[in-house]
């Protein structure tokens, strides 16, 4: 029996902060594209029965959903809500969600009543189309019927509220359940732990972990998926012993760990460098019976890739390929990486052309990787070509492939083409980071374009933009080596009252050039500020320290810094320099 609501009539269009009509966004319900006018029913028991033996075969199309949806709301009297929801169903489960709120929307001005299960699927599609708002308007609505919400109703809100990043209103959401006489299901526990770990809040979802295990561990005992979500949790902040606890308590519980369990642990252990006991977790997974993916395969040939192993990343592939996992274009960019890292850029580029046939397509990353190797080579117009290769193909540089190519053209002194490319890095929306603006300034100082480097970091320190520490070093070495060291002095005595805090690198320039000028009392001065401040000097600033104050006989002064070094372990490597402290001493 259709159910007609006695109360009037539901639309969130009339619901606060939806005074634009919402439904309107989604236009008009989409016309079946095949022809499916040789079905004809008399009455609503007819295609009712016909509707349950194809949804148990799994026989229905979204075209055919939103076709006989027609049929059935022109119907007098109308077929049975089940027959309506079986439609819905089948669209949410093709993931057309837009077209489940618009045909809602028609039930409910035909003054049909949905049930409670229509009610969560409706809040679950509104939820995954990023509209949790219009979510809780449904719940609303229910609460204000003769429905009660149930832990389902919860679970999709809850899945909504962590996928918009609104993580302390899910637990706060979480919480209020039992006002609601609703227990939390390992749904429940799973979508608010996931969500907490992939905002970084894995110390909390441990606690709830434990909280789920200890108080709730009698009728909502933690699966797979539970762990698999505070594991990889914690791998990614760096807990990695703790994460290995917790595989022994699965173990201990009869929790088989999977595929997923593993990649986390053999990532983590990689992250923290270390490889035994990552080699180990991937023995002990094919001992298990547990197929390793490509990602398992991936990282572990990302990590002998960054270390420059290429004989053990050679033996990892052979066995990627005796177990039949195909290398996918992560693969790749870690293979050319590390080709490039140990001085084989043929041998990258050659994989860069080969990785097409293979399937796999090339894309940012693998782009930059290999301009970045070009520019490191100083063969800067292959890395050009490269770029010019990506645009062709339409794929979008970032704001990493602008930095390498800026940093290769300044290396080798193509001030044009970098200034060219820079205007390239505007008309493609690519908005430029702190690495660009010291690249920049950087580039052209060293080029000996200093007056200009000022103007542009006027310019850029004009638009509000963030600076960082490298930036000012850049031009406060340029103005040094220019022979502006009072402008340089002002500089970076701004940076005292406005700006980043000066580091190790900034400091030891101002002290390097006030000695060779002669102004010693003001390098040391500096050094004790340094000090003063916990900013450790390096051995090049010391040396810099001794050597002026060799120059002008200061015994006493080359004394207190050697205690000074000798304080810090460190020892004067220059040996001709040491010969000239002995001397004086």
């Amino acid at each position: 029996m259709v159910f007609k609501s006695s109360h009037r009539s539901f639309s969130l269009a009339s619901k606060a902060g939806y005074r634009c009509n919402f439904w309107c966004s989604f236009g008009r319900t989409p016309s079946p594209k095949t022809d499916l006018s040789s079905h004809h029913f008399k009455d609503g028991t007819s295609i009712a029965k016909f509707l349950n033996d194809r949804h148990k075969s799994g026989n229905i199309t979204s075209n055919e959903a939103v076709y006989f949806f027609d049929c059935m709301i022109k119907m007098k009297p109308s077929p049975g809500m089940t027959s309506f929801t079986i439609l819905l169903t089948v669209l949410a489960k093709n993931k057309q969600y837009d077209t489940v709120v618009s045909l809602f929307e028609r039930l409910n001005s035909n003054g049909l009543f949905p049930d409670l299960f229509v009610l969560n699927l409706l809040i679950n599609c509104l939820c995954k189309m990023g509209i949790t708002s219009g979510a809780f308007v449904v719940l609303g609505r229910i609460l204000r019927s003769c429905f009660t919400p149930n832990t389902v109703t919860f679970n999709f809100l809850i899945n909504g509220l962590c996928a918009e990043g609104r993580i302390m209103e899910a637990a706060r959401l979480f919480k209020k359940l039992n006002v609601f006489a609703c227990d939390p299901n390992v749904v429940t526990f799973n979508t608010l732990i996931n969500g907490l770990c992939r905002t970084r809040n894995t110390l909390v979802a441990l606690k709830l972990f434990e909280e789920m295990a200890n108080e709730f561990g009698a009728i909502c005992k933690p699966d797979v998926v539970t762990y698999n979500s505070i594991i990889d949790g914690l791998c990614k902040d760096g807990f990695v012993d703790k994460a290995k606890e917790l595989l022994l308590q699965m173990k201990d519980r009869n929790i088989n760990p999977n595929v997923i369990t593993y990649n986390s642990l053999i990532c983590g252990f990689c992250c923290v460098d270390d490889w035994k006991e990552a080699k180990c977790l991937f023995i002990e997974m094919m001992d298990n019976g547990v197929q390793p993916d490509v990602v398992t395969f991936n990282a572990m040939i990302n990590y002998n890739c960054k270390d420059g192993k290429m004989d053990k990343v050679n033996r990892l592939l052979e066995l990627m390929i005796l177990r039949r996992v195909n290398p996918d274009t992560v693969t790749y960019s870690s293979l050319m990486d590390g080709f490039c890292l140990v001085g084989r850029i043929s041998r990258a580029r050659e994989l860069f052309v080969s990785m097409v046939s293979k399937g796999c397509r090339h894309d940012v990353y693998s782009y930059n990787i290999l301009i970045n190797a070009y520019c490191k080579d100083q063969k800067v117009e292959d890395a050009v070509c490269l770029y010019r290769e990506m645009l062709s193909e339409r794929i979008r540089p970032s704001v990493i492939t602008y930095n390498t190519l800026l940093s290769g053209l300044f290396q080798v002194g193509n001030l044009g083409d970098a200034l060219k490319l820079i205007d390239e890095m505007q008309l493609n929306d690519v908005v430029p980071n702190s690495f660009t603006f010291a690249t920049y300034i950087d580039g052209l100082c060293k080029n000996g374009f200093v007056l200009e480097a000022v103007q542009v970091f006027q310019a850029i320190r004009n638009c509000k933009c963030e600076l960082r520490i490298e930036t000012y070093n850049c031009l406060i070495k340029g103005l040094c080596k220019m022979g502006r060291l009072k402008t340089a002095c002002k500089l970076f005595h701004r940076l005292q009252h406005e700006g980043p805090i000066p580091d190790v690198v900034t400091c030891s320039t101002m002290i390097h050039w006030l000695c060779k000028e002669g102004q010693m009392d003001k390098a040391n001065d500096l050094l004790l500020d340094m000090e003063a401040k916990n900013c450790v000097p390096s051995e090049a600033t010391f040396c810099t320290l001794l050597r002026g104050f060799v120059q002008i006989n200061k015994k006493s002064k080359v004394v207190e810094l050697l205690h000074k070094m000798a304080a810090e372990k460190l020892v004067v490597s220059d040996v001709s320099l040491s010969s000239k402290v002995v001397d004086l001493l």
